[in-house]
């Protein structure tokens, strides 16, 4: 008979079953790579989401426009003179003391000749005959800048005359009507939701400065907006229709307009150089609402314009 040893049995242990099988090895590695994938690609989102936060909070520094205007000055290729001031006329009758009588009169009889000539100036305001070089707009001196009224387009994309009313109630566009032999500027507020009729003065209105766009184009939009001045119980007959944009969509017009450039000419920000900006209102893709978005840029012809 053979005999087993107990002690044996119980601490005897079968090391195959302790061996790592192929299909362990297979679904560790699956397992580590797939944990791997998952931290880059939250990694990437992280990344991507920072990014994006990071850009739309990002303002771009604009200094202010300082626009040369002629005002009621002729167009032309010069400027005119200004007339002499009170106290140059009274220098100019003040002679220096000559030595002899003939000197002193011819001295004065050119003296003479000068005052009538100033006087003349002064009282028809003569100009020299080429006009001033400056461009239009308010009378002022300062860069040589197409003012954004004349430089830039909003383009609507309204199906109807509710959606256009939407639209420039999203942006807090006011439409107004000015002239006609009115006195005051009336515009509408809250034109989509609750149109309320305003009346201002020339000189309010300024101090409000605010951008204004003229309807010039016999349109559908233009249309609307007699359409919407008639429905607030505004006349336009003989008055021009205008657009009223507040300060901070005209601020916003502006970031678009600048980042845009940035982009497409760089980091060297050149407003002189823009002959046009064209914007569009769009719907937003995210969240509602209706954005404006560049969609073409033309440059003014000259050695610092860039090229297009």
């Amino acid at each position: 008979m053979s005999s087993t040893d107990p002690t044996k049995s119980i601490l005897h242990v079968d090391e195959t079953s302790m061996r790592t099988n192929k299909v362990d090895q297979t679904s560790s590695l699956l397992l580590s790579l797939a944990l791997l994938i998952g931290l880059a690609v939250l990694m990437l989102g992280l990344l991507f989401f920072l990014r994006a936060m990071s850009s739309s909070a990002q303002v771009i520094i604009l200094e202010p426009e300082r626009i040369a205007g002629r005002g009621d000055n002729a167009e032309g290729t010069e400027r005119d003179f200004d007339p002499p001031a009170a106290d140059e006329v009274e220098q100019l009758t003040e002679p220096a003391v000559e030595q002899t009588l003939q000197m002193v009169t011819e001295t004065i009889s050119m003296i003479s000749s000068s005052l009538e000539s100033m006087e003349s100036s002064m009282t028809g305001n003569e100009s020299n005959g080429k006009g001033d070089s400056r461009p239009p707009g308010p009378e002022g001196e300062g860069d040589d800048i197409i003012p954004r009224f004349d430089r830039w387009e909003l383009k609507f994309t309204a199906r109807d005359r509710r959606n256009y009313a939407i639209q420039l109630e999203a942006f807090k566009i006011e439409v107004g009507a000015i002239g006609g032999g009115i006195a005051t500027i009336d515009t509408i507020t809250n034109i989509a939701s609750a149109p309320t009729k305003k009346s201002v003065t020339p000189k309010e209105e300024k101090a409000r400065k605010r951008l204004k766009f003229v309807s010039v184009n016999e349109n559908v939009l233009l249309q609307y907006e007699k359409q919407f001045l008639q429905t607030a119980g505004i006349t336009n007959n003989g008055r021009q229709v205008i657009k009223f944009v507040p300060n901070d969509t005209e601020e916003a017009l502006a970031q678009a307009e600048a980042a845009y450039y940035m982009e497409k000419r760089g980091k060297d920000l050149r407003v002189a150089t823009i002959a046009k900006t064209v914007f569009e209102c769009r719907q937003k893709s995210k969240g509602g609402g209706f954005e404006f978005v560049v969609i073409d840029q033309r440059y003014r012809a000259g050695a610092n314009a860039p090229k297009k």
